[in-house]
């Protein structure tokens, strides 16, 4: 026997905000996240059993293997360039510190909430299979067991100690230069971010260049829509000079507004008359190293992915 409407109901207001954090985080896409959501309780109406000691447990299991499909998905199709997240608006009156418990269990977990959800790590997950992304966020976001997270991956406990050791060891290099979203750490963003755009519309290429890492990286993602780098460039006169280009072909006024984006300050860009081929607003985030330099430069265009801008109940 199925669960009644009136208990699927139930299910869906509680649980709902996990599952869709849950599933963006194994996606990296809100629009994917919405869709593995709704996959997930087409699938309870169908297949759930009547009784459940945890509706949270079963949930998350459908939303997890959906969310891996997803990603299998998405790996076999072509995609122009770069791909980047879709960004989220996360508010500027959340500090990690006070994220809420899942399932009832205190985050005591590798990665807080807030920091699972910042453009740096998801971008770091898309070096992981799918199911080693979701062995790690399962076990060092929301402090599964290794048990559990056998369970709902259908792994045995071994399986999932192992996949989780190399899921770690693959995240190394984003561990180097891990930027928690502390009130510190959005703050100096926020200053290194306004001073940037200061020297864009000045198009101060030396001043652009002395904020700089000399290994800073630049990553653009426009969807294949628009002019965008089709491969990361790397380099403090390279990446200055792309900017610089940038500033000189956006024509006419820019409106630009500075918001809270997974975590950290970004800015979202408007141009009010671009050219052919030009996005006609972008998001710039950036990602300092311990010296207080633009360690690493990331640009959204996707109409699609800016499109969806939006504060979710709960991330």
């Amino acid at each position: 026997m199925a669960p009644t409407e009136a208990v699927l109901a139930q299910w869906f207001d509680e649980h709902r905000s996990f599952l869709w954090g849950l599933s963006y985080r194994i996606t990296g896409s809100a629009a994917d996240a919405d869709d593995v959501v709704q996959e997930t309780f087409m699938r309870a109406h169908q297949h759930a059993p009547a009784e459940l000691e945890n509706p949270r447990r079963w949930l998350m299991k459908v939303a997890v293997n959906a969310g891996r499909d997803v990603l299998r998905r998405r790996k076999r199709r072509a995609y122009v360039g770069p791909w980047l997240p879709t960004p989220i608006e996360t508010g500027d009156d959340a500090p990690p510190s006070f994220e809420p418990a899942v399932g009832g269990r205190t985050l005591e977990g590798r990665y807080d909430l807030m920091e699972s959800v910042s453009l740096a790590f998801l971008q770091a997950l898309e070096a992981l299979t799918p199911t080693q992304r979701a062995v790690l966020l399962l076990r060092d976001v929301f402090d599964y067991s290794a048990a559990e997270v056998g369970g709902a991956l259908d792994l045995a406990e071994g399986n999932v100690r192992t996949t989780h050791h190399r899921a770690r060891r693959a995240m190394e290099a984003y561990e180097r230069n891990r930027a928690v979203p502390t009130v510190s750490n959005r703050s100096r963003t926020a200053q290194a971010l306004q001073r940037f755009l200061q020297l864009l519309d000045a198009a101060d290429v030396r001043g652009i260049e002395r904020m700089l890492a000399e290994d800073v990286r630049t990553v653009t993602d426009a969807g294949g829509e628009f002019t965008a780098l089709l491969a990361p460039i790397t380099g403090a006169r390279r990446v200055a000079q792309f900017f610089a280009r940038l500033s000189a072909s956006r024509g006419g006024a820019v409106r630009f507004v500075i918001r809270s984006m997974n975590g950290f300050p970004a800015a979202l860009l408007e141009f009010a008359a671009p050219r052919a081929r030009r996005p006609p607003r972008l998001l710039l985030s950036m990602a300092l190293n311990s010296d207080g330099l633009i360690a690493g430069l990331s640009v959204i265009a996707s109409p699609e992915k800016l499109g969806r801008l939006r504060t979710p109940t709960s991330v």
